[in-house]
């Protein structure tokens, strides 16, 4: 039988000791540094929830354009046909594309200008997808793509030859039609950047399936995935359509991360389980992703990816010595080791446990800051 004052210093103890400050602490702690380490790296990440899904994507689908390549499109080559000379292809093309806000116009009209070529007004302007369209000196003209054209039912044959070999160069091909008959072609480039195939290198060795999106047609599309070594490619996607291959591989119970930059790339940003976009994108872009890459470098993602999944392991440390001091503590204040030791933890030093424990999670949060991304 012992004392009134016996039990109450145990009880006491019990309930101090009892607190679950710990791990209260365990999760925001973890994810609060996370959240500061991505950005002292250039990621900004939008709340937890998007910290804690990136560990468990695997699958990443990149747009092509302005993502894995600069998005400066250049002009590379200018084709006419026998009527139709390089300039006048060049003056029609610039002209529908003087209203159009399309990477490829840009690299169209500042090639134009480039070659002092005087760009007239266009009327009616119309911009369908895959292609424009509008009136130029009279004439009815179009801009577009081979599907484009095929599907307006223009021959392209007499250029068919050149416009595969530029093709599979991962060249893109602009195809020109005026009055319903192709009048020239113009290739364009752009230029994949440096970290885009280390970044897929290294994606697919975590174990996730890398894809590349893009409105480019089968041959251009396959012949830059293949030097980046990716060989899981949506091609001719129109950009209304993005979200709903997104949404296919979740189908297939996948956890899909899309990575883009522009405004039609906001659709699928919102549908994917984690929005990664490049700081050079649109606002629009930018409010629908989830994460914003600051530096423009495709390597990010994959430090996005190995931030996500430090935290994590992070969060279960902290959850299993917040977890482990209860279970131990607990007994040992209600006197369990006093009929063996003599011993009780008195309720001060059971306070001073209980800091110690809270102390100890905060401290190990901390030291995810000084591991390598």
């Amino acid at each position: 039988g012992h004392t009134f004052t016996f039990a109450l210093v145990a009880s006491v103890s019990v309930l101090v000791i009892a607190c679950p400050c710990a791990l209260g602490l365990a999760t925001p702690t973890a994810i609060m540094v996370g959240i500061g380490k991505g950005a002292t790296e250039g990621i900004l990440i939008k709340g937890g929830e998007a910290l804690e899904i990136s560990h468990k994507i695997d699958a990443v689908i990149f747009d092509k354009t302005g993502t894995l390549t600069k998005g400066e499109l250049s002009v590379t080559d200018v084709f006419g046909t026998d009527d139709f000379t390089e300039t006048d292809t060049l003056k029609y093309a610039a002209s529908l594309e003087k209203t159009s806000e399309h990477p490829l116009a840009e690299g169209i009209l500042r090639y134009a200008v480039e070659k002092g070529v005087e760009i007239p007004d266009a009327s009616d302007f119309n911009s369908p997808g895959h292609g424009v369209e509008g009136t130029v000196e009279g004439r009815k003209t179009m801009l577009g793509s081979r599907k484009y054209m095929k599907d307006h039912e223009i021959d392209i044959t007499p250029l068919e030859g050149k416009i595969i070999s530029l093709e599979n160069m991962g060249k893109t091909v602009i195809v020109l039609a005026v009055d319903h008959t192709v009048k020239g072609i113009l290739a364009l480039e752009d230029i994949i950047k440096e970290s885009s195939a280390e970044a897929v290198k290294k994606i697919k060795q975590l174990g996730i399936e890398v894809y590349m999106i893009t409105g480019d047609n089968e041959r251009t599309a396959k012949a830059v995935a293949s030097r980046l070594g990716i060989d899981k490619v949506f091609s001719e996607v129109v950009p209304e359509d993005k979200a709903s291959y997104v949404k296919k591989l979740q189908g297939e119970g996948k956890k899909v991360a899309m990575t883009g930059d522009g405004i039609n790339d906001a659709p699928a940003l919102a549908q994917a389980d984690v929005g990664i976009v490049m700081a050079s994108g649109t606002d629009v872009a930018m409010e629908s992703g989830q994460i914003v890459l600051m530096k423009n470098n495709v390597l990010d993602v994959l430090k996005a990816f190995k931030l996500s999944k430090q935290t994590m392991s992070k969060i279960r440390q902290n959850m299993f010595w917040a977890l482990f001091y209860n279970t131990l503590g607990i007994p040992v204040a209600a006197g369990v080791l006093y009929p063996f030791t003599g011993m009780l933890l008195d309720p001060m030093m059971a306070g001073a446990a209980m800091a110690l424990s809270s102390v100890s999670v905060v401290t190990n949060s901390l030291l995810l800051k000084y591991k390598k991304l």
